[in-house]
């Protein structure tokens, strides 16, 4: 048993040499009374993102893309149609920098993904998040619209 913390150094079994995973993140919720449409009202032209899609991450966690499961093209303050095939890639530090509003406790969720798959040889552990909806402003968008 360890005396003292490892912070983020774990390993997936007892047998596993332990190394840096990323950190169980949970993000506080904003302002009572703060929807996701209250969000969208203040998009003049933007992107909702749903869910979690493909990720790509540098080992540092530095520069990163990820993806979604549903997107939504927003037009002077309304989502409007449905759209396709969107990332967005941002450098870690930037993307916090540019968070500009978050919804309340409502719309917080718990997200969680089967595993990191890091390692040589590979380990896995399940890792979480929690968050609710957020409006990221500044932030590189890719898509191809259908």
């Amino acid at each position: 048993m360890a005396k003292a913390s490892r912070g983020c150094c774990n390993a997936d079994s007892f047998d596993s040499i332990p190394f840096q995973r990323i950190p169980n993140v949970w993000l506080k919720p904003g302002p009572d009374g703060t929807s996701l449409d209250d969000l969208i009202a203040k998009v003049e032209d933007g992107v909702l993102i749903d869910g979690r899609g493909s990720w790509s991450i540098d080992h540092q966690r530095y520069n990163f893309q990820f993806g979604g499961d549903a997107f939504w093209e927003i037009k002077n303050g309304r989502k409007t149609r449905m759209v396709t095939d969107f990332t967005y890639n941002a450098i870690t530090t930037d993307f916090w920098a540019n968070l500009d509003a978050i919804s309340d406790q409502e719309s917080w969720r718990m997200y969680g993904t089967g595993g990191d798959a890091k390692g040589q040889p590979t380990q896995t552990n399940s890792i979480s998040h929690g968050s609710p909806w957020l409006r990221i402003k500044k932030i590189m968008v890719g898509a191809a619209y259908s």
